[in-house]
């Protein structure tokens, strides 16, 4: 069995969390830093892609909360159609918000550090993507 993976597209790093073989858990992977090439970007995507055996990506789209798309949300989807041209496996876009109020609350919760939580929010975030994708779309 394969598995899904999920991005939290930033200007400056992409969360990245990914999900059991199963489909029923997403974790916390590893957050890119992004560089100034998409390319690099897209390469260190492709082989979390290989490594992890993943058949699908979900890339969190930062809907604003009265439901327009803004600034961001325009990047995000270039990215998203990179990704597509590049990929031979599907990618589907999910509505994101308030991900990463979640995420904050969540690390809050547990105690963590400011540094530490600047350090794994944007994982966790995109572990709640997929969460929330996962949980839409069971089969």
């Amino acid at each position: 069995m394969s598995r899904t993976m999920a991005l939290d597209v930033g200007d400056k790093t992409i969360g990245v969390a990914i999900s059991d073989p199963l489909g029923i858990t997403a974790e916390p992977l590893t957050v890119i830093k992004r560089s100034a090439s998409v390319k690099a970007d897209l390469r260190e995507i492709e082989d979390l892609i290989r490594q992890y055996d993943i058949s699908r990506i979900v890339v969190g789209i930062p809907i604003m909360l009265a439901g327009e798309e803004g600034v961001q949300a325009g990047k995000v989807r270039e990215f998203v159609e990179r990704l597509k041209r590049r990929l031979r496996i599907p990618v589907a876009t999910w509505d994101e918000r308030l991900t990463t109020v979640e995420a904050e609350r969540a690390l809050l919760e547990a105690d963590e550090s400011r540094a530490k939580r600047r350090q794994v929010i944007d994982k966790v975030a995109a572990a709640i993507i997929l969460r929330n994708y996962m949980a839409a779309n069971k089969e």
